[in-house]
This record gives structure tokens, sequence and C-alpha cells, in this order.
């Protein structure tokens, strides 16, 4: 079993920016694929940014794309997403996941384990 708590959510002015981390325990994830998925206030839950275990192939929501960066430290068992940009459309609860298969996956049913996720408010 994994286990994964975020951290770094807070309220920034739009335009901002924030280094959220997914710090993992229970086991090694560096054969796991990460992704990070937000989810709005009556909106589904969707993809943002995914790594695969290797952090040789990795992906973005085009609403991200050139904004946010993902990245995995295997040593410390953490997966990090810096934002950049901030914009109000940004605000949501974002959640880490992780995939056992070790590939990107773009929807949250086919991810494994989930943290509790981190509340980023942009204000305008």
């Amino acid at each position: 079993q994994v286990q994964l708590v975020e951290s770094g959510g807070r309220l920034v002015q739009a335009g901002g920016s924030l280094r959220l981390s997914c710090a993992a325990s229970g086991r090694t994830i560096r054969d796991y694929a990460m992704g990070w998925f937000r989810q709005a206030p009556g909106n589904e839950r969707e993809f943002v940014a995914g790594i695969n275990w290797s952090g040789t192939s990795i992906n973005y929501a085009d609403s991200v794309k050139g904004r946010f960066t993902i990245s995995r430290d295997n040593a410390k068992n953490t997966v990090y997403l810096q934002m950049t940009s901030l914009k109000p459309e940004d605000t949501a609860v974002y959640y880490c996941a992780a995939d056992r298969q070790g590939r990107i996956s773009y929807t949250p049913l086919d991810m494994d384990y989930w943290g509790k996720g981190t509340l980023v408010t942009v204000s305008s």
C-alpha cells in the first residue's frame, strides 16, 4: 500500500506561483507513474499532469501546458507540481495519484492510489 500526502496549496494572486509536493510512504514509488489531477467545485476531477516511472515521459493538460511542470525525486519518494502564471480558473483541490502500471494515465479511474488533496485558490 502507498500513502500519498499533498502539501503546498494556499491562496495566491493571479500571476503568482506555487509548488505542490506529494510525499509517498509505505513503499517506493520509483516504479509507479505519478499524476496530478484537480477538481473544482461542481466539476469532475480532471487530469493536470503526469510522469511515467522513469521520468522520460511527461504530459500536461492543454490548459496548463507551458505554465505547470511536474517532476519527481525518487530518492525522496516525492513528486512535485510547479505552477506559474496562475489563473483564477486554476482554483481547485489538487490531488496526487499513483499508477502501478508505470505509464501515464489520464483517467482518474486508472489510478490506483490517491492523496486527500490540497486546496489551491487563485484570486483575481
